[in-house]
C-alpha cells in the first residue's frame, strides 16, 4: 500500500482560533482536492506556540464545536492537528489529535515540556503521563510531540510497540548559528528524524511550523524518511507550504528484513535494568509518581 502523506507547513497566528481554524480548512481542502490520505499539521496549529496567559482563552474539550467540525473533515482525510485541550479537570494540555472517518482515533498529550532558554511551557502547561499508539489506517502509529523527540525513551517506548509511522507535530524556533540556507537546530533535527527511523525501522513525518512570534522565527523544513532512513521528502525553510510525498508501507517489511535491530531488541533486560537504575536513584520509593 502506497500512502499519501501531506505536511502542512503553515503559519498560525498567535491566539487566533478562527483564523487559524480557515487555515487548516484551506490546507484540507486542497489535500482533499490532491488525493491525500493523510494531512499532518504542525504542534498547536489551531492556537500559535507562545500563549503564555492566552492558554486558557484559546484551549478547547474534545467536544467543543471546532473539535467536532474537524471530525467531520476526517471523514475525507485523516488529520493530525494540534490544540490546547482543557481536560475534566481544568488541566491544559499541549496535544495533538489524529481524526480518522470522523471520530477522534487518539489523542498525545506532550510528555516533555522544555523550560530552558526561551522556552516556558511547563509554566502554563500540564504534562502528559503516556506514549500509547493506536492503529491507524497506515498501521501502528504514534503520535511525539516536538520537545519529546529529544528524549530517546520516547520514540523507543513507541517503537516497543509496533510503532510502523511515527508522526512528529513540531514548532521549532530557529536557533543556533548558520549553516548554509539552514540553522544548526535544522541539522540536529534531520540527524534525530533519520537517526530515529533507521534504528527503529519505522517511518518518520516531521510537520515544522513557520513564521514568527514575539520576535521568534520558526524554520519549518518538514519531511518524511523512510524505515530505511531515506529522506522521502523535504520542505522549504522558513516558507508556508503544503507539502505532499509518497509513502510505500511495503518498505517497512524490507526494512525489517535488512534490519533486525528492533526484532533482536531485549525487551526484558531494558525492563530488569530500569528497575534497578530506578530502585537505586529511588530507594524510599519517592520518585515521580
Amino acid at each position: 500500500m502506497k500512502a499519501r502523506i501531506g505536511l502542512a507547513q503553515i503559519n498560525p497566528t498567535l491566539g487566533d482560533l478562527q483564523r487559524n481554524l480557515e487555515i487548516h480548512r484551506e490546507f484540507i481542502d486542497r489535500s482533499c482536492q490532491g488525493g491525500v490520505d493523510l494531512l499532518v499539521f504542525p504542534e498547536l496549529s489551531l492556537t500559535g506556540y507562545f500563549l503564555k496567559d492566552m492558554v486558557p482563552q484559546v484551549a478547547l474539550r474534545l467536544d467543543s464545536p471546532v473539535v467536532h467540525e474537524l471530525e467531520e473533515l476526517s471523514r475525507n482525510i485523516s488529520l493530525v492537528v494540534g490544540l490546547v485541550e482543557e481536560s475534566e479537570e481544568a488541566l491544559f494540555y499541549n496535544a495533538a489529535l489524529y481524526l480518522e472517518d470522523g471520530v477522534i482515533r487518539h489523542c498525545h498529550r506532550k510528555v516533555y515540556l522544555p523550560t530552558y532558554g526561551l522556552f516556558d511551557e511547563q509554566r502554563y502547561l500540564a504534562r502528559g503521563r503516556t506514549v500509547r499508539t493506536f492503529r491507524s489506517r497506515f498501521g501502528q502509529t504514534a503520535i511525539l510531540i516536538c520537545e519529546d523527540l529529544w528524549h530517546v525513551s520516547t520514540a523507543y517506548l513507541a517503537a516497543q510497540q509496533g510503532t510502523d509511522l511515527l508522526l512528529i507535530p513540531s514548532a521549532s524556533p530557529g536557533r543556533g548559528v548558520e549553516r548554509g540556507e539552514k540553522l544548526e537546530i535544522a541539522e540536529t533535527w534531520e540527524a534525530i528524524n533519520r537517526t530515529y527511523a533507521t534504528l527503529f525501522t519505522m517511518g518518520v513525518c516531521f510537520a515544522n511550523r513557520v513564521g514568527y512570534e514575539d520576535g521568534v522565527n520558526f524554520w519549518g523544513g518538514s519531511e518524511i524518511v523512510s524505515p530505511a532512513g531515506e529522506r522521502l521528502l523535504k520542505g522549504d525553510y522558513f516558507e508556508e507550504n503544503l507539502l505532499v510525498g509518497l509513502f510505500d508501507l511495503e518498505e517497512l517489511r524490507r526494512a525489517r528484513i535488512s534490519n533486525t535491530l528492533r526484532r533482536d531488541e531485549d525487551l526484558d533486560l531494558t525492563f530488569r535494568e530500569l528497575q534497578r537504575i530506578y530502585r537505586k536513584r529511588f530507594p524510599e520509593g519517592d520518585g515521580d509518581e
